[in-house]
């Protein structure tokens, strides 16, 4: 199994240990068929879906003249892709029951302020951007509140696999609050974002970058 499934299922294992529950579902988000059955499988263990959050995401860095098509649809088919459709196949079953929701999408600064061999990471997190608003006009009348988080530069497995450390410390000498993001500050995010502290904010994008965007 691949180490990020390994993640997953600590994670998993953890959340039970602490009285919850939690269902880890395997699923190739670049075919429709695979995101209809983990849906179904999540509401089958754990009951209706109330949040979605969107995070799986990939960032093959190729510079743009090296670019292949097949680069293009990997990042595309997961990034883009598969928060659409996920997101479409969440939101079916919530106006098909009546049921209010919140869907909260992963976007990136990438998508603002571009990113070294990123063109197609870039194109596909803009495209996040934009599908998150048309979503969030869409959703509105069956009271469905979809928004998104633009994390900067954050303390994960991510940036390493094209930056090496002295580099992304000095990327960090750049940010105004004088660090990079832990991944506490955006599941806090997404945490407000869920709750009924942000009933009322549907269609926007929170960056999350310590001053590092301030567009």
């Amino acid at each position: 199994m691949e180490l990020s499934g390994k993640i997953v299922l600590g994670v998993a294992d953890e959340i039970r240990a602490a009285g919850r529950r939690a269902l880890a579902v395997r699923a190739d988000l670049g075919r429709l068929g695979e995101i209809e059955a983990m849906v179904a499988a999540i509401e089958e263990g754990l009951g209706p879906i109330d949040v979605l959050v969107n995070n799986a995401g990939v960032f093959p860095r190729v510079p743009f003249l090296e670019l292949r098509e097949s680069d293009w649809d990997y990042v595309l088919d997961i990034n883009l892709k598969g928060t659409c459709f996920c997101a479409q196949t969440v939101a079916r079953r919530m106006v098909a029951s009546g049921r209010a929701g919140g869907i909260i999408n992963l976007t990136s600064g990438a998508a603002y302020r571009g990113s070294p061999r990123g063109a197609h990471y870039c194109a596909s997190k803009g495209g996040v951007v934009s599908l998150t608003r048309q979503m969030a006009l869409e959703l509105a009348p069956h009271r469905i509140r979809v928004n998104a988080i633009a994390p900067g530069l954050t303390d994960t497995a991510q940036p390493r696999y094209g930056s090496s450390d002295d580099e992304i410390a000095a990327m960090a000498q750049t940010i105004p609050l004088g660090r990079i993001a832990q991944p506490d500050d955006v599941a806090r995010t997404a945490v407000f974002l869920a709750s009924d502290e942000a009933c009322f904010t549907t269609g926007q994008i929170l960056h999350v970058n310590g001053g590092g965007y301030l567009g």
